[in-house]
Parts: structure tokens; C-alpha cells; sequence
């Protein structure tokens, strides 16, 4: 098991910045694929992005969010540019092993507590 504590959250205006981090203990941290999920209220947890040996997006943040990874601070971050209302959500960090499916809730087998990210128009 890997335990994963996310930060960063917050409020902020349309078109602008936020970076989310994730910081992982419990397991060798390069041999992980890290994603970030995404939830609104009555909806199911949405892919937005991961890494492992490269990195993929969702077609709603691509070019807008860049997720990357620092191996020795065994954390993953998640830069989101030009931000929108509809990026508002609760934004989860999950961990899986490196080969694999990526874009689905079922691929992950730890996840963070998540934390809350409010874009205002």
C-alpha cells in the first residue's frame, strides 16, 4: 500500500493557476504510475491525467494541466493553467504500478484524501 497525501487546493479565477502536489511514502516511489482523478458532486471520478514512463491526458485539460514527477521528493504535481468553472472539483492523486490501463478508477489501488479546487467565474 502507498499512502498519498495531496496539497495545494484552493479557490482561484478563471484563467488562472493553480498546482496541486502529492506526496507518496510507503512504496518505491519510480515504480509507481501516479494519476490525478477529478469528482463533482453525484458524478463518478473523472481521469484528468497520469504518468509513468510517459505522460496522458484527458481531452478536457490537455494543454491546459502538465502533470510531472520528482522522483527523489517522491511527489507528483499537477500544474493547472488557464483554468475554468468546470474544472471545479475535488481532485484526487492515486497510485498504481507502472504497466497497464491508466484512464480508470479500477487501474488504482491507493488513493489520497483529495482536495478541493474552486474555479470562479
Amino acid at each position: 500500500q502507498v499512502q498519498l497525501v495531496e496539497s495545494g487546493g484552493g479557490l482561484v479565477q478563471a484563467g488562472g493557476s493553480l498546482r496541486l502536489s502529492c506526496a507518496a511514502s510507503g512504496r518505491t516511489f519510480s515504480s509507481l504510475g501516479m494519476g490525478w482523478f477529478r469528482q463533482t458532486p453525484g458524478k463518478e471520478r473523472e481521469f484528468v491525467a497520469f504518468i509513468g514512463w510517459n505522460a496522458y491526458y484527458a481531452d478536457s485539460v490537455k494543454g491546459r494541466f502538465t502533470i510531472s514527477r520528482d522522483n527523489g521528493k517522491r511527489t507528483v504535481y499537477l500544474q493547472m493553467n488557464s483554468m475554468k468553472p468546470e474544472d471545479t472539483a475535488v481532485y484526487y492523486c492515486a497510485a498504481k504500478g507502472l504497466g497497464g490501463g491508466y484512464g480508470a478508477e479500477q487501474f488504482y489501488d491507493s488513493w489520497g484524501q483529495g482536495t478541493q479546487v474552486t474555479v470562479s467565474s
